[in-house]
């Protein structure tokens, strides 16, 4: 496996800072399955003070908490509303299929942001024949999108029509924060219009393992008996918990530097002739761009990339980059990228 110092395949491979594991070596553990670990306690009180609802609940993963939520909000048959490069669509393994046995009603967008038109044409008649149409879904910031940050105007419009028909609405709050520290809109503005919203611990947080979903008590509840179902209770886990405390502590104001880091990666892209760059400048962590102009094939330009040892991201189409900033990227990581990139297209 070639080594990468400058590693921006996704904010997913971030690692547990010095702080981080020693709060995580000295964290009071207990059985978590019966409520005993004073430091999940911790921090499910923490994500539901932080997102305004009333419970929480420490799960091992984000996909798991889309899984629960899907599986606790539907019925089978029912259909959830979704954009149509939303993570549980590509990137989880047919699970709102296997597991809620829902269908999924795609929507077409505006860098995965779309509107309340979109979900009142998404809209099954009541009538035997249909799905019943029964949860939106929006994902904020979105990574297919480019990190696209969710206006809270188009939230609440989205939020108003799915209401006015009765549906339930969920937040895949994957990488939230990054959305309420660009944005300067607190956390729990945005999360007040859904049913149940989680947020990721491993991805701009750097925990090494986690996510937790919040809602309602009775919500919670529910996600609870689907979380032991799936294989999800733990024992000992203050130990992983810790690092989300620490995190949300400590790793939520430096995101900004994460939103300069992608500034910068953009503005050098833009002056690489044959990249193109997805529209508008990155509101948050992430970059997307294309390579075609250049006429060097993607697995090529992956390869040359990691001879100088960075690493960058496949995205759907064959042509198409991702780069994602984090906290694990050097000072100079930028300024190499860039001149890796350059010499990869030349």
């Amino acid at each position: 496996m070639p080594d990468f110092p400058v590693d921006l395949y996704s904010d997913t491979i971030t690692r547990p800072t010095p702080a981080m594991r020693r709060f995580m070596a000295e964290a009071e553990v207990g059985d978590e399955q019966k409520a005993e670990d004073p430091t999940v306690n911790l921090l499910q009180e923490m994500v539901a003070e932080l997102t305004g609802h009333q419970a929480a609940v420490f799960l091992p993963s984000g996909t798991m908490c889309n899984l629960i939520a899907h599986t606790v909000h539907c019925r089978p048959g029912d259909e959830i509303i979704i954009e149509k490069d939303s993570h549980p669509v590509h990137f989880e393994g047919g699970g709102p299929a296997a597991h809620s046995r829902a269908g999924m009603r795609l929507l077409d967008s505006d860098r995965g942001v779309f509107g309340a038109a979109a979900v009142l044409a998404a809209l099954r008649p009541d009538d035997p024949h249909f799905p019943r149409s029964r949860l939106v879904c929006i994902e904020n910031t979105h990574n297919m999108g480019g990190g696209t940050i969710w206006p809270l105007e188009r939230i609440r419009e989205v939020h108003d029509a799915a209401r006015s028909h009765g549906l339930l609405l969920h937040l895949d709050g994957a990488r939230l924060m990054n959305a309420v520290i660009a944005s300067g809109v607190q956390a729990r503005d945005i999360c007040r219009y859904f049913d149940s919203v989680w947020i990721d611990l491993t991805k701009g947080l750097g925990c090494p393992v986690g996510a937790v979903l919040a809602g309602s008590k009775e919500f919670i509840h529910q996600a609870r008996r689907y979380k032991q179902m799936f294989g999800g209770a733990m024992r000992q886990a203050g130990i992983i918990a810790a690092a989300g405390v620490h995190a949300l502590r400590h790793h939520v104001d430096r995101l900004t530097d994460d939103h300069a880091a992608a500034r910068k990666l953009a503005a050098g892209l833009r002056e690489i002739r044959g990249i193109t760059l997805d529209a508008g400048e990155p509101q948050t962590n992430i970059v997307m761009f294309d390579i075609a102009g250049t006429g060097v094939p993607r697995a090529d330009f992956f390869a040359r990339l990691a001879t100088h040892g960075v690493r960058l991201s496949p995205r759907l189409s064959p042509t198409a980059v991702r780069a994602v900033t984090h906290l694990d990227i050097p000072p100079d990581g930028i300024d190499r990228a860039l001149s890796a990139i350059r010499a990869a297209v030349t």
